[in-house]
């Protein structure tokens, strides 16, 4: 607004000013006829909406963010994420995807009010790039409007709802990188970072672990059922619950008839009807010895690593065994050995670039190709066209899917048969009919086992959901059908002390751990500062002496963990120091310093660039963040978010 009250033009004062006041005329009317404000909820369709201006609620001016959108970007992540289809967990995405686009919207409105937009082109720009490119745009090429639509909607989208994300996602970055372009990292820390990072210790380091020391607490009998009694509550209903169940149970081997084999009309059938599983792909074999080179390699190394390559070329083009060479110069431990031999490999299994190269170069030709891992040296030994593998092919796969289903068909059929007899004759009956035995299992709890049972847990499932003297019911037990009936109920109780003695002994120890591992190690700590004799210090209270490696910050030590995470502490230790206590859950650490490495002013110098990106990137991040915290919250305050009933429900957006 201040560009254009800063205009030449007085025209467009005029016209700012006249919708000011029209604006004001109409939100009086507005607040003088009841209702006509629509304060409260959005509307059923609407899962929010958004006011970009304190006057978008007087012309119903806001952004949307419709119901619809939020459920299907919901079930789109819940299918991809192999999440099931429960109503609980899919109210919890559609809360998660719900105030991501709330405060998508936010960000665009902000975004628009400075100017910030994108259009088409920004788009397929875009669409070239990155993983997209890949893609969309294999070798440069556009995969074509059939395929492209074919992409798009396998991610659940039409291609107008697919590059609006884009455009909006355009938006979005560019508005970060507006907002944080001011945004910089001083010389003196980027080099106080990479020093921090960089340092490297190696440290003696005594530890008591906690099953040691929990073998140490073996409290008195007297005291243990003490400690039983004042925790009554807690073991009243200990023993769990437990049922008798009584059974019969049968095997295809039982079934009356035996199971019936599919017949010539019903492979055909499943044949025709499954075409399209039985496509297979167009299918290239190849070899290749491969020079690697290392991620972030300079142009030197780089060079070195195309000479050698072109090397292997010539001696290959002058006659040389492919697979001796191979084995004296791929870097490819996975078909080095076995002459550079790849497996038949079909579009898209391999890298871009070889990928490419094994479907478009001839059969038998040589070339050389670069990749993410280096230079290739390729050679197509074999194509394979797409086809539709014929009946024969398939048979032994479609007549075993057929004859599981009829199995299962019959075993169901005889289950639900021999459950209707048992609930008229009785189990006792029923089993005798049909040369079956009847077994009543001991009392099992919701978690046991029937041990008669291949797999008996659907069996305990359903009797934990029955009451005693309910009419029988069948459950599948891995092999077969069990019917069944619960003839007795032990209900879940208090035991007896001498009966739950190992129980409450862990309990006790459970509860005095934490406490002891914490004063021992205290102990420890103070016995190795007095002294300055870490080992001397260990022996006395009954650690255990180990030496780290030479470690960086990142860097794993047994017992201990990852140093940045465990005992950020030591890094600030010179050589010499004795740490404080360490706790890491598990044990109780006590560290001496013994070596303490720096990096060099030429590291902390050739690793500048790189280190002051990664902290823009994260202070970059840090600010935006606050950024879209504060304007969230300011958007709240002046109640220019709106939301329907179900999105009020769940957990809401920060600031809101």
């Amino acid at each position: 607004m201040i560009r254009f009250l800063q205009s030449k033009d007085n025209r467009i004062i005029k016209a700012i000013f006249i919708v000011i006041i029209a604006l004001i005329s109409v939100s009086m009317v507005v607040y003088l006829i009841p209702g006509l404000t629509g304060q409260g909820a959005a509307t059923a369709d609407s899962y929010a909406t958004v006011y970009p201006h304190w006057y978008s609620k007087i012309l119903s001016s806001g952004l949307d963010v419709s119901q619809l959108q939020v459920e299907k970007t919901a079930r789109a992540q819940l299918a991809q994420q192999h999440y099931p289809d429960n109503p609980m967990i899919l109210g919890l995405f559609e809360q998660q995807v719900g105030q991501r686009l709330i405060q998508q919207q936010i960000l665009l409105a902000e975004a628009d009010k400075l100017g910030i937009r994108a259009n088409e082109n920004d788009v397929r720009a875009f669409l070239h790039t990155g993983g997209a490119g890949e893609r969309i745009f294999p070798g440069g090429n556009y995969i074509g409007d059939a395929a492209y639509t074919n992409l798009i909607a396998s991610l659940n989208m039409s291609v107008p709802e697919f590059e609006e994300d884009v455009k909006h996602d355009i938006v979005v970055r560019r508005l970060e990188a507006f907002l944080t372009g001011g945004v910089t990292v001083g010389d003196k820390d980027v080099r106080d970072e990479y020093r921090k990072n960089n340092i490297k210790i190696k440290f003696d380091y005594a530890v008591i672990t906690s099953d040691d020391l929990r073998k140490t607490i073996n409290p008195p009998d007297s005291e243990l059922e003490a400690f039983f009694k004042s925790n009554a509550a807690r073991y009243s209903s200990a023993v769990p619950e437990q049922r008798k169940i009584t059974y019969f149970a049968f095997t295809p081997n039982d079934l009356p008839g035996g199971i019936p084999q599919p017949t010539q009309q019903e492979i055909k059938a499943y044949y025709d009807a499954h075409q399209s599983e039985y496509q297979t792909p167009e299918q290239a074999r190849s070899r290749h010895i491969l020079i690697t080179v290392p991620a972030g390699a300079d142009a030197k190394t780089d060079a070195a690593a195309k000479a050698k390559a072109d090397d292997v070329l010539k001696q290959l083009k002058g006659g040389a065994n492919f697979a001796d060479l191979a084995k004296k110069y791929s870097d490819d431990p996975g078909s080095k050995d076995s002459g550079g031999e790849l497996p038949l490999a079909q579009h898209g299994a391999m890298v871009p670039e070889f990928d490419k190269a094994i479907f478009s170069q001839k059969i038998g030709d040589i070339a050389i190709v670069k990749s993410q891992f280096g230079y290739h040296i390729v050679q197509v030994e074999e194509r394979k066209p797409a086809h539709s593998q014929d009946i024969s092919e398939v048979l032994p796969t479609i007549q075993a899917t057929l004859l599981r289903e009829k199995a299962a068909g019959v075993q169901d059929s005889y289950a639900k048969q021999l459950t209707a007899e048992a609930t008229k004759n009785g189990l006792e009956k029923t089993a005798a009919a049909h040369h079956l035995e009847v077994v009543t299992t001991p009392p099992v709890n919701h978690q046991g086992v029937i041990s008669a049972l291949p797999d008996g847990a659907q069996v305990i499932g359903r009797a934990f959901d029955m009451k005693q003297g309910d009419p029988p019911q069948s459950a599948p037990t891995g092999e077969g059908y069990a019917i069944f009936q619960v003839t007795g109920i032990s209900p879940a109780h208090a035991p007896a002390f001498a009966d739950w003695k190992s129980h409450v002994l862990d309990d006790y120890r459970d509860q005095k751990l934490p406490q002891l591992l914490n004063a021992k190690t205290e102990e420890l700590a103070a016995k190795a500062k007095a002294s300055g004799d870490l080992a001397k210090a260990a022996k006395e209270v009954g650690a255990t002496v180990k030496t780290s490696d030479l470690v960086a910050p990142d860097g794993q030590v047994p017992d201990l963990g990852q140093v940045t995470q465990a005992a950020p502490q030591l890094l600030d230790l010179s050589v010499g120091a004795v740490s404080g206590p360490i706790e890491t859950g598990r044990n109780g650490i006590v560290a001496k310093i013994l070596d303490k490495q720096e990096p060099t002013a030429e590291d902390i110098t050739k690793n500048f660039d790189q280190t002051r990106d990664q902290m823009l990137d994260q202070r970059r991040s840090e600010a935006f963040n606050i950024f879209v915290t504060s304007i969230t919250a300011d958007y709240k305050k002046a109640k220019r978010i709106r939301m329907n009933a179900k999105a009020q429900q769940g957990p809401q957006i920060p600031g809101m």
